[in-house]
Formats: C-alpha cells, sequence, structure tokens
C-alpha cells in the first residue's frame, strides 16, 4: 500500500512540473515571438504614419483578446489543479481538464496567427518581404539545436 502511495504522489508530482513547465514553453516562446515581431515592425521597416496607426489598433484588439485567453487559461489551470487534487492520478477530470487547456492554448494560437497575417497586410511588399522572414524565423528558433 506504501508503495502505491508513493507511485500515486510521484505521478501527481509530475503532472504538476509537466504542466507548469508546458506552459512556461510555451508562454516564453510566444513573448519572445511577439517581442521579436514588435521590434522589428516599430524599429526596421520604416513604417509610415498611416501604417504605424492602423497596427497600433490592431495591437491594441490583440492585447484584449491575448489577455482573455490567457485569462481562461489561469481558470484551466485552477480547474486542472482541483482535478488533480480530486482524482491522484490520471483521472477523467483530469483528461477533460488538459483538453480544456489544450483548447484555450490552440485558441491563443489562432489569435496571435491572425494578429500577424493582420499586420502584415498594412505592410509594402518590400516590408512583408523582412516580415515573413522574421516571422518563419521566430517560428523556426531552436530547430537546429534539436
Amino acid at each position: 500500500m506504501a508503495t502505491r502511495a508513493l507511485i500515486v504522489a510521484i505521478a501527481f508530482l509530475a503532472a504538476i512540473a509537466g504542466v507548469f513547465a508546458g506552459r512556461e514553453l510555451f508562454s516564453a516562446g510566444h513573448h519572445h515571438e511577439e517581442s521579436q515581431l514588435h521590434g522589428l515592425l516599430h524599429n526596421q521597416l520604416d513604417l509610415t504614419p498611416a501604417q504605424k496607426a492602423r497596427i497600433e489598433q490592431m495591437e491594441r484588439r490583440y492585447a484584449i483578446r491575448r489577455k482573455a485567453i490567457e485569462l481562461e487559461l489561469r481558470t484551466d489551470n485552477a480547474r486542472l489543479a482541483a482535478a488533480i487534487d480530486a482524482e491522484h492520478g490520471y483521472g477523467p477530470r483530469v483528461a477533460q481538464a488538459v483538453d480544456q487547456s489544450h483548447h484555450a492554448m490552440g485558441e491563443l494560437q489562432k489569435v496571435t496567427l491572425q494578429h500577424t497575417f493582420d499586420m502584415r497586410s498594412v505592410l509594402r511588399p518590400d516590408q512583408a518581404a523582412k516580415f515573413d522572414a522574421a516571422v518563419t524565423k521566430a517560428l523556426t528558433a531552436g530547430e537546429s539545436e534539436s
């Protein structure tokens, strides 16, 4: 019986660590990618005042939507923690909480991509080429390190 309790405790801690690590990695990559694109847009593409105004408006809308999804992810974390606490293993409530969390993560990725395409639509062809290269670099960073 003590061995089973130890296995459940280790599984519980591993699940918590895995969720935490996944969220931190996802969040860190997401913000780093945004930072690179933001820097490129505002410092290297020589935007016109009209382009800047349109992109700033897009960024405000995106920030609101992103914040809402991030709040949803926090709620999902709490739901997952409660499910793990109740089941002490990978049961149906834990599985459902993980699925809900993945849905919100996917929604955040979709919203971020749509925002990226919206910003691109404001750019001239020469600016868009530089922007595309930066997006590709941000999305593939670290692939050669694997």
